[in-house]
């Protein structure tokens, strides 16, 4: 990943600033949670570059939608099918469903399309959401006990998307607030 990480540089993700430092130090940290997990290639890239066209909750860019192919010659197709997916989430809409409904319906915030998310994108994308989280969580005591309760209850709710060592990993940071 030396390679996809020296190309993340280039974009300038050190540049950008993240909620407890550097954006590119958030994305590194949020691969190294899929990492430890054991996530296959696709989704410890796809946690690299998981933020590069900005999300609901981190609006900035590092790159723009019309480079979506830049960035797949980089990580390849499928992760970042996945990285477009995870910044494309309208999670006012997509977040109430984990928990109550079978299956879920995405709402995408760039394209105003909806469509139903498949098992391997639904377990995919909750891996990466509580991956990112995480490393929020590990990073600062203070984003900790501000979104700990809210996270716990998000987390449960995708619980059945998740792998056990994603499990074990929210259980463990969160623990204080079960």
């Amino acid at each position: 990943m030396d390679k996809q990480f020296e190309a993340l540089r280039a974009l300038g993700a050190g540049d950008f600033q993240h909620l407890n430092g550097s954006l590119e130090a958030h994305l590194k940290g949020t691969e190294s949670i899929l990492a430890a997990w054991g996530s296959d290639e696709i989704l410890r890239l796809a946690g690299l570059f998981h933020a590069a066209y900005g999300t609901a909750g981190f609006d900035e860019q590092m790159v723009s939608l019309l480079q979506r192919e830049s960035i797949s010659a980089i990580i390849g197709g499928d992760a970042e099918a996945l990285v477009y997916l995870y910044c494309s989430c309208d999670r006012d809409y997509v977040f109430p469903q984990f928990g109550n409904a079978e299956t879920i319906q995405f709402l995408d915030r760039f394209s105003g399309s909806l469509f139903v998310l498949s098992k391997e994108q639904a377990n995919r994308f909750c891996a990466l959401t509580v991956a990112n989280e995480l490393e929020l969580v590990h990073a600062s005591d203070e984003f900790k006990n501000k979104h700990g309760l809210e996270l716990l209850a998000l987390f449960e709710c995708m619980d059945r998307y998740l792998s056990l060592e994603a499990k074990e990993a929210y259980k463990s940071a969160l623990i204080e607030f079960t």
